[in-house]
């Protein structure tokens, strides 16, 4: 059990670093939301995966599913939905400012987004 769910996290995470890494914004959206769902598994296998096991605690019991990360993954389910939220309403206002959902600016000369690019500019006297 434990192999699958380390297995579920590895490739939720290669997978959201891969997506992350788009230039267009819809996969960028999705990946973080692949890195979220990855890091809230991992917060919840932190706590020990028990199966068939009573939620009351018997006194002297041996092992027990801990509340602390569940209570973890609960509050972080709260702030990535918040931070999805957020990031596609960012991204639609830059697609209809834009027209485009490509993530990267215009480069001048010098390879920096928004550098003047001077070529234009000079004068050939």
């Amino acid at each position: 059990m434990e192999f699958l769910i380390a297995s579920g996290i590895g490739a939720l995470t290669a997978a959201g670093v891969y997506l992350t890494l788009r230039r267009q914004t819809f996969p960028v959206i999705i990946g973080l939301a692949f890195l979220t769902y990855a890091v809230n598994l991992f917060l919840f296998a932190m706590g020990r995966l028990t199966i068939d096991r009573p939620p009351i605690i018997a006194t002297g019991a041996p092992g027990y599913a801990d509340p602390l990360p569940q209570a973890l993954v609960l509050t972080a389910i709260v702030i990535s939905f918040g931070m999805t939220a957020l990031i596609v309403v960012l991204a639609l206002r830059g697609f209809l400012e834009t027209g485009s959902d490509a993530g990267s600016a215009e480069r001048g000369e010098d390879g920096v987004p928004g550098a003047p690019d001077r070529s234009r500019h000079r004068s050939h006297s």
